[in-house]
């Protein structure tokens, strides 16, 4: 065999071993990946639709003046494409609750369902200002 024949195809067997060790190199990360489920991690999360409005939040609140026990609210608002966060769901070391408003243009349609240290109460409201509140 010539020279350079025996040159090319040592070449071609050393190209053919690199080729196979960085698949090989390749494959058992993903395999390994595979078994791990992705975290996101984050201070809060913003949901925007094809307008970069933003439709759905979630955020932590920091405690408000008239808490006293300091406590932090996780906060999940999901956003009409007017603007208007129609449902909110709240928890805190407090208490928690939800709450469901009525539409854009009004401003006392609402149900809110909260349980607050050792009490619970639904609270309903329409516009034209009927109200019912039922507790345990």
């Amino acid at each position: 065999m010539p020279r350079i024949q025996r040159f090319a195809l040592g070449l071609t067997l050393l190209n053919l071993v690199l080729f196979v060790l960085m698949f090989l190199s390749q494959a058992s990360p993903a395999l390994a990946k595979q078994s791990e489920l992705p975290v996101l991690r984050g201070r809060g999360l913003e949901i925007v639709d094809a307008q970069g409005r933003i439709r759905a939040s979630i955020s932590i609140m920091p405690p408000s003046r008239a808490d006293t026990g300091l406590s932090e609210t996780v906060l999940l608002r999901l956003i009409t494409e007017r603007g208007r966060p129609s449902v909110k769901i709240g928890s805190s070391e407090r208490g928690s609750g939800l709450s469901f408003a009525g539409p854009t243009g009004t401003s006392e349609t609402y149900v809110i369902l909260k349980a607050e240290g050792t009490s619970a109460q639904l609270k309903m409201r329409a516009e034209d200002g009927r109200e019912q509140v039922v507790k345990p």
